[in-house]
């Protein structure tokens, strides 16, 4: 039967080669000859030494060599072709006789791949030889494979190893591969065995790693865990270990089998993320999300254990202004300072973060003590265990205590206090954020009393935090909702007998009820909504101007009394512009009115507006004069008209010497610069006379009349004023006439 020729492809799709070496001319003729029926391309040599000679010169893929050859025989040249390069795995089938064993024997010592026995077989060795190049093939793609494998977890800082159990009380074997030596900072073939690996954990953590090891191996469960070990050189690392058993066919562990890894900058980012999300950037305190988890957990526990916990929240007082004026950096600087403070303040502990393992022992619950950023200027203070309410009031005591030093920031000392709201577990609250509630509004109780001290949450607060709430509310709708009116109050000249102009003051209409604007102006300065409301009122003023000019056909000026924040806008000139030219009225219709306090405070902010406010003839008066700051240099170089003494100089009028002295004073320095003088606050004669004979022509107050909506004010001047009919003011005398004319009595409503 005639042997069918198949092909022998190599690795890379072209028929295999084979170098023949036989010193026997004919049966190499004819064992070439049948291997190439078969698809191979075949090489011949004669000899050891041509063979080795041909493999300088060109590379087979498998090579059969006759054992016994004159000279250099089979054996021989296998031994030399094993010392050459890239011939190590070389597949070789060596030739040998039926029943010479020990040439057998002695073909696989000196690196035979396999043999095969000489026969005119030809089918049977091409069999052979294609077996031998699939297992170099499968041996090649395996060797590239662990390659790969080596090379990807040389990259991932990985390698492997195995353990088997020892006798009873050993240590058993422990074998890594050069990878997972690598991990431990080992060279290829050195040991590292079980004991030699536990000394480089640390010692408590090398106590709490063998309690664990034997608690895996009491049960044979799976291993996971990351262990810290110290390197050659003081080298610290995180190396993660993962194992699972491995059984005999009885079913009894006989080790375990795992993989090593160094994990330390993985551990390095997640610590870092894990930073980011629990603790502020800028302080380096727990953040909001840290601090609720540890509330939650703080009030878990004393649940379970009948005691209370204290939340303490604490604003800084007047920080926007240190920031505003010094910048954000100055202001990060103080937050910082500020922080490193607080945290003195308590049993500060950065370790305890969500997923962290409970400290062991009934105490653990006290490392969640700490203080935290909730952002901005606001921080808050967990105590998880307190006494009772006097260990929170001392930890405030410490905070207020802690803030008084002046704090160094923007080339300068600054001092800046707090205000401190505390709210208890679980009197005030069972949730986190019914604490946070509660303490907020305790908090405000303080800022409403003059700031800089600490206050218990009481039920009484509540009420009074639900009202500023709703006012707040309320408020934003007002303007919308056109609930927002103008008052009118006259100034009158006592000397010619007539009202020279009117002040606008600002009401809430909710309801049926007027708001008073010591409820609403502050609130509306604090949220912002002055800005809008300034703005209504100065073309509501504009309107209410030329309404008069029409109806009683002269102009009445009136005062209008502006925020700082509006003087410090850069298109005040223009809103005025448009509120006078929409209802066609001259600019000195309007009088802008600041207080002493803010001008002074925001001088150079403020200046180049009343100078553009003087240029298109709007008038400027300086309102509260006497109880600021202002200093006589400036007062005489800014652009301004009238001042307007204080209520609290008129009212000590004819009771103490003292008010006489500083109105005197202020009409003295007053009429030295050019400026008008008006009194306010004016309620009795007694007042009025003295003014008048002080000097003091310009009054407004209750005296005179209430301030009162428009129709109605109208109606006052057009039954009293226009005819001069009112008692109060008497007939019109000549102001150069030598003596004023006798006020009569009578109060107006």
């Amino acid at each position: 039967m005639t042997d069918q020729p198949s092909i022998a492809p190599a690795d890379d799709g072209e028929p295999s080669k084979v170098l023949l070496v036989d010193d026997d001319a004919v049966n190499l003729m004819l064992t070439a000859a049948a291997l190439r029926e078969r698809g191979f391309v075949i090489k011949e040599a004669t000899g050891g030494e041509q063979a080795l000679a041909t493999l300088g010169r060109w590379t087979p893929d498998v090579i059969v060599l006759d054992a016994l050859m004159p000279g250099m025989d089979g054996f021989q040249t296998c031994a030399r072709l094993r010392t050459l390069p890239g011939f190590e795995h070389m597949p070789v089938l060596m030739l040998t006789g039926l029943d010479d064993e020990a040439s057998i024997t002695r073909a696989y010592q000196v690196g035979a791949t396999d043999f095969f026995v000489k026969s005119n077989q030809w089918s049977l060795l091409a069999g052979r030889l294609r077996y031998l190049l699939r297992s170099s093939r499968m041996r090649l793609e395996l060797e590239r494979s662990r390659a790969r494998l080596g090379r990807a977890q040389d990259l991932a800082r990985m390698g492997s190893f195995d353990w088997r159990r020892g006798a009873e009380g050993g240590s058993g074997t422990l074998l890594m591969s050069t990878e997972a030596l690598r991990v431990f900072g080992r060279g290829p073939g050195e040991r590292l065995g079980l004991h030699a690996l536990l000394r480089l954990v640390p010692g408590e953590d090398r106590r709490n790693l063998i309690r664990l090891l034997r608690g895996v191996l009491a049960h044979s469960s799976v291993l996971a865990t990351d262990v810290p070990v110290v390197l050659a050189g003081g080298r610290q690392r995180i190396v993660h270990v993962e194992a699972e058993p491995e059984y005999n066919e009885y079913g009894q562990s006989i080790g375990y089998t795992g993989i090593v890894q160094d994990v330390t900058d993985r551990r390095a980012a997640e610590d870092h993320i894990r930073r980011l999300a629990n603790f502020d950037p800028l302080t380096g305190l727990p953040n909001r999300h840290q601090l609720i988890w540890r509330t939650e957990r703080a009030l878990q526990h004393a649940r379970r254990m009948g005691h209370m916990a204290a939340l303490l929240l604490i604003d800084l007082d007047r920080f926007k202004n240190i920031n505003d004026t010094l910048g954000h950096t100055a202001g990060d600087d103080l937050l910082v300072e500020v922080a490193r403070r607080l945290r003195g303040c308590v049993r500060h502990s950065d370790q305890v973060m969500e997923g962290a393992v409970e400290a062991v022992g009934p105490a653990w619950h006290r490392k969640l003590e700490a203080v935290g950023r909730l952002g901005g200027d606001e921080f808050v203070a967990l105590l998880p265990e307190v006494i009772d309410e006097r260990d929170a009031e001392r930890v405030a005591q410490r905070v207020l205590d802690a803030m008084r030093e002046p704090i160094f920031v923007g080339g300068g000392e600054w001092v800046v206090t707090a205000s401190i709201g505390i709210a208890i577990y679980p009197r005030d609250g069972l949730t986190v954020a019914d604490l946070m509630r509660n303490a907020d509004v305790a908090m405000y109780a303080v800022k409403d009393q003059g700031k800089n001290a600490a206050a218990m949450f009481s039920p009484l607060l509540m009420g009074r935090g639900r009202e500023r709430l709703e006012l707040e509310s309320a408020l934003h709708k007002a303007l919308e909702r056109d609930e927002l009116v103008l008052h009118f109050q006259p100034k009158v000249d006592v000397r010619l007998a007539r009202v020279v102009g009117v002040e606008a003051l600002m009401r809430w209409q909710r309801g049926g009820t007027l708001v008073p604007p010591a409820d609403f102006i502050p609130l509306a300065e604090e949220t912002g909504l002055i800005v809008p409301m300034s703005e209504w009122l100065l073309r509501e003023a504009a309107r209410q101007s030329r309404a008069w000019e029409v109806s009683l056909g002269q102009t009445l000026t009136i005062a209008v009394n502006m925020p700082i924040r509006i003087f410090e806008r850069s298109d005040l000139v223009e809103q005025i512009q448009a509120a006078v030219g929409a209802y066609g009225i001259a600019p000195s219709s309007l009088l802008l009115e600041i207080t002493e306090n803010n001008l002074m405070k925001n001088l150079q902010d403020v200046m180049p507006s009343l100078h553009r406010l003087n240029e298109i003839g709007v008038e400027v008066s300086v309102d509260d004069f006497g109880t600021g700051y202002s200093s006589l240099a400036y007062l005489g170089t800014l652009p301004i008209s009238e001042v307007k003494i204080d209520k609290a100089f008129v009212r000590d009028l004819g009771i103490t010497p003292k008010g006489s002295a500083v109105i005197s004073a202020i009409i003295a320095l007053a009429r030295s610069l050019g400026l008008r003088v008006i009194a306010e606050g004016v309620e009795s004669l007694r007042q009025l006379d003295e003014l008048h004979r002080l000097g003091c022509a310009l009054m407004q107050g209750y005296q005179f009349s209430r301030p009162l909506p428009a129709d109605q004010l109208e109606a006052w001047l057009r039954t009293s004023v226009l005819p001069r009919r009112v008692p109060l003011l008497g007939p019109a005398t000549d102001p150069d006439a030598g003596e004023a004319p006798r006020l009569a009595a009578g109060r107006q409503g």
